[in-house]
This record gives structure tokens, C-alpha cells and sequence, in this order.
């Protein structure tokens, strides 16, 4: 499956809509951001099952500043709608499927009852 270009219109929404969301933060003029598209979009082609969505924080200044990106690129990773990773910086291919691993694995049974203890 490839990439999805997310937006303030369908950001929320594709988050809430999808068990597994992978999201990167990115602009053109980065470098790093340049080199970990191609890594990005083959795990996009590996695993169909997940949404990989594209924020471009030239274009989406709002929607950049309400995640508080501060460095890009930054991935994001939501599971049944719920942030579940954050990490700045461009991963190896490796790091990538471990991040997707990590996700898949996780029990949202126990990540709910957190989010509530922290609330």
C-alpha cells in the first residue's frame, strides 16, 4: 500500500478510523527526511495492513504545531488511536520494523488502563 498524504482535514480521522496508523513528519528541504522516504515507503509496501500517513509541515504548519514537532523527521505510530510512539530523527530500515513489531505487539488492553492511570 502506498503512503498517505495526511492534512488537518483527515488527520484525525484516519488516526481514530485504523488499528495501526504510522505517521512521518517531514518537508522537502530536509535531508534526513529525503533519506528515510525510500525506508518508509518500502515498509509501506511491506505491511498493507497498516496506514502510513505523510505530514508535510511546510503545508501543514497547524497540524504540525499541534503534534509539537520540534525536529524532523519525526515518526509517530497510533494504535486503536491512541500515540503509542513519538521518536524524532530518520530510522534504518532494521529500527523501522522493530518500531512496527513493538506496535503489533503491544496489549491495548494494558496501554488503556495506563492512559486512564495517567489521566
Amino acid at each position: 500500500m502506498a503512503t498517505t498524504t495526511l492534512s488537518a482535514a483527515n488527520f484525525e480521522s484516519t488516526v481514530e478510523d485504523n488499528d495501526i496508523v504510522l505517521v512521518d513528519f517531514w518537508a522537502s528541504w530536509c535531508g534526513p527526511c529525503r533519506m528515510f522516504a525510500p525506508v518508509y515507503d518500502r515498509a509501506a509496501e511491506a505491511n498493507p495492513d497498516i496506514v502510513f500517513g505523510k505530514v508535510d509541515t511546510e503545508a501543514e504548519q497547524s497540524l504540525a504545531a499541534a503534534a509539537q514537532i520540534s525536529s524532523i523527521p519525526t515518526l509517530m505510530a497510533f494504535r486503536e488511536g491512541i500515540l503509542v510512539f513519538s521518536q524524532p530523527g530518520a530510522l534504518p530500515a532494521a529500527s523501522l520494523d522493530e518500531v512496527i513489531g513493538a506496535v503489533r505487539a503491544l496489549d491495548m488492553d494494558d496501554v488503556r488502563a495506563q492512559v486512564a492511570a495517567q489521566a
